[in-house]
């Protein structure tokens, strides 16, 4: 088996487990690939094994690696989608950041976790993304999104007005300060801190949530995710904000989004003592009396 390896730059506090990372991988004599700038930040601070291959771009990936462990928190894992793809490359993620939905695998598990993926004792959980289509080319071929897209004002501008549409057929015109497109997995993220619900992956819906709507009755919409939906904004400010996961453009209000299911899915790994309903209760804290604390 061959592990690439994608993070991004910490501080000296996670030094001991990305050391205990590499430690493993060497133990194992497991061939390892690096992200070139995560390389060139760790190469002085941690004892890497003696054979590293360095790739810096998706296309070096395709082929080369049989799963890619993503280093850090839910955002670090996120990052790794423009480099796998379509590639259909299983990701995993080591949580060094806080929360961690999808990177699950916590940092006190490394070991285990990797020994795992060596004897293949894992399933793969198949996620749906959100893919965006406009005139205006936003996002270049890194047009998608695994937890959601979402559209809002910037900060100094007045609330939005954002005409939706379902299939072609008018949904809505949202008065709000933006809104939320969010898929299953995204679901447990900016959407659901915005009052939206929990949607289990394997649902095949979206959500579409409004961040603080003037409209105090217009509430999280969840629908089927074989639709189309199109969006065209009305504001005061000439210019508003597009998301797709944490990259971030700034578009003229003339411009008019699609956004509909990608054409492919991407693989998250699934130790076999895991599963969604564990993650939820773990990082959720369900049954926990939280006074104890």
């Amino acid at each position: 088996m061959k592990i690439a390896i994608y993070g991004r730059e910490f501080n000296n506090s996670v030094l001991p487990y990305v050391q205990e990372v590499f430690n493993v991988l060497d133990q194992y004599k497991t061939p390892v690939l690096v992200y070139k700038k995560y390389l060139d930040f760790i190469r002085d601070k941690v004892k890497l094994p003696d054979h590293i291959e360095v790739f810096t771009a998706h296309t070096e990936l395709q082929g080369q690696t049989d799963v890619l462990i993503s280093l850090g928190g839910d955002g670090t894992l996120l990052d790794t989608l423009a480099l796998i793809r379509d590639s259909g490359i299983p990701v995993i993620g080591i949580n060094f950041g806080r929360l961690g939905f999808l990177a699950s695998i916590n940092k006190d598990e490394i070991k285990t976790a990797i020994e795992a993926l060596k004897n293949k004792e894992y399933a793969l959980d198949k996620r749906t993304l959100l893919s965006l289509e406009s005139s205006y080319s936003l996002f270049g071929e890194e047009n998608f999104a695994l937890n959601d897209i979402t559209i809002h004002r910037r900060d100094n501008s007045a609330m939005m007005i954002i005409h939706a549409y379902m299939n072609n057929e008018f949904v809505n015109s949202y008065w709000a300060d933006g809104l939320i497109i969010a898929t299953p997995t995204g679901s447990t993220a900016y959407s659901l801190s915005c009052g939206g619900p929990i949607i289990f992956p394997s649902s095949q819906n979206f959500v579409i949530t409004p961040i603080a709507p003037h409209n105090l009755n217009v509430r999280p919409v969840i629908i089927p995710d074989d639709v189309s939906l199109r969006f065209e904004v009305e504001a005061r400010s000439a210019k508003f904000l597009v998301s797709c996961d944490s990259r971030t453009e700034t578009v003229d209000r003339s411009v008019k989004i699609t956004l509909n299911k990608a054409a492919f899915h991407v693989n998250l790994i699934r130790l076999n003592n895991e599963s969604y309903l564990t993650t939820l209760r773990n990082k959720l804290l369900w049954g926990i009396d939280t006074r104890n604390y």
